[in-house]
């Protein structure tokens, strides 16, 4: 897989399993452009009022790449990707996913979203 295909599968699939290095990644690349959003955001809302509301339309738009890359880690984890729903929580569900998806190890086999990322088979 070349190096767009990998960003793309990130992002768009919902299929599949990504362990821990590909979901940080994913998540530092979704903070950045959030940043950039409300920064863009911000100067749009201050010289032109109204297309301040792009930058919340755009950050909507950001919910599915979201989706698609807990989803993703979640069935690394051997959940559903509904399991995302969990961050709906106030502060509790949010740490729980925290420490599920980005501190947790994947399951070591393969599980029924796929082989192990990282190609390390059960012992």
């Amino acid at each position: 897989m070349n190096f767009n295909q990998d960003w793309n599968y990130l992002f768009t699939s919902f299929e599949g399993r990504i362990n821990r290095a590909p979901f940080w990644a994913g998540v530092i690349v979704l903070i950045v452009v959030n940043i950039l959003i409300s920064i863009i955001g911000g100067i749009l809302g201050a010289i032109f009022g109204p297309l301040s509301y792009l930058a919340t339309l755009a950050s909507l738009a950001m919910i599915y790449p979201a989706s698609a890359l807990y989803a993703k880690r979640w069935h690394d984890r051997g959940k559903s990707g509904w399991w995302t729903l969990v961050m709906l929580i106030p502060l509790l569900g949010v740490l729980y996913a925290i420490y599920e998806l980005g501190i947790q190890e994947g399951e070591p086999a393969a599980n029924q979203y796929g082989p192990n990322p990282l190609g390390v088979a059960a012992a």
